[in-house]
């Protein structure tokens, strides 16, 4: 029996997996299933060390408590995503316990060493950042995260000559900035021409491509890299593609969703380094791993999915 590619996703597994399992035993051998399966994932690069991380992460701002559906479904789907390879997951203490829940699994899992963990300081004054960071790492149990960034630029010159002693004293091994607004972006513009990130995280989506006016290219031009928040917008996107058929199309970049267009879309910016849609189901979390299987999309399929979006 021959499986494909969108069998193996819906079993769980990718193009490392079917290797491990006689697709290729020769190239397998000597490699855990894991390292197999990350190997075959799209993979982009930090300008500011030359680390190499997979292109699609999980943002972190839906798990909370009060939210919850299912008992286990958190861990059920940051195992999904860690088996598939997965490594990057964005948090903030603003985010009701989603660092409680996160530190938990990681626990719970024994995986925080494959993990790129990034969260967030969102306070202005020296010392009530450095308390907000350290109850950020108390949570998350850790004592260093990968990425700190100051959120929504609140505080960023305090917090930002904080973040370099603390990177400096290894409690951080990148810093940077976010917003998810269009008005901040004039702001962000300036900050990043005067100051020396590893990171800034913006939102970008095939229905709001305003960052790539600006900021995009000026992080490309900048060797900065990126984070992308909302990269399925907030539903709109899924909203416009309801009931509509997957374009032949999508097999050219290896696309079996909707989920995956979008996320290739977004992945295919030269500028983007790791997109992190909020996902909190173990199905959703495989669907976009996927995306980081396969071919992206070349700048006329770029444009090609642009006017496919914008004609419905």
């Amino acid at each position: 029996m021959t499986l494909s590619r969108r069998d193996l996703l819906r079993l769980g597994l990718g193009a490392g997996a079917f290797l491990a399992v006689g697709g290729g035993a020769g190239r397998a051998s000597g490699r855990g299933l894991r390292e197999i399966q990350e190997a075959d994932l799209i993979h982009h690069t930090i300008p500011s060390s030359g680390e190499r991380i997979p292109a699609i992460g999980i943002g972190m701002r839906n798990y909370r408590t009060e939210w919850i559906e299912e008992e286990g479904r958190y861990r059920r789907t940051i195992e999904a995503f860690h088996e598939m390879g997965g490594r990057v997951l964005d948090t903030a203490p603003s985010y009701g316990d989603s660092e409680s829940h996160l530190g938990r699994i990681l626990e719970e899992l024994g995986v925080r060493e494959d993990m790129f963990i990034a969260t967030k300081v969102d306070r202005r004054g020296r010392e009530a950042g450095v308390e907000r960071m350290e109850a950020s790492l108390d949570r998350i149990g850790t004592d260093y995260v990968d990425l700190m960034q100051v959120h929504n630029l609140r505080g960023w010159e305090t917090q930002l000559e904080t973040l370099r002693d603390w990177k400096e004293e290894g409690r951080v091994r990148y810093l940077g900035i976010t917003t998810s607004s269009d008005r901040q972006y004039d702001q962000m513009a300036r900050i990043m021409e005067r100051e020396e990130l590893d990171f800034i995280q913006v939102d970008y989506s095939l229905g709001d491509r305003s960052a790539a006016d600006r900021i995009l290219p000026m992080a490309r031009e900048r060797e900065i890299a990126t984070l992308i928040n909302l990269p399925f917008g907030r539903g709109e996107l899924f909203e416009a593609v309801e009931g509509e058929p997957l374009p032949d199309w999508a097999g050219e970049i290896d696309a079996d969703t909707w989920a995956q267009v979008f996320l290739k879309y977004v992945i295919s910016h030269p500028a983007v380094t790791v997109a992190i849609p909020g996902t909190t189901e173990p199905g959703h979390a495989r669907d976009n791993v996927g995306a980081m299987m396969g071919r992206l999309p070349d700048p006329p399929m770029r444009r090609k999915i642009e006017e496919t979006y914008d004609a419905l």
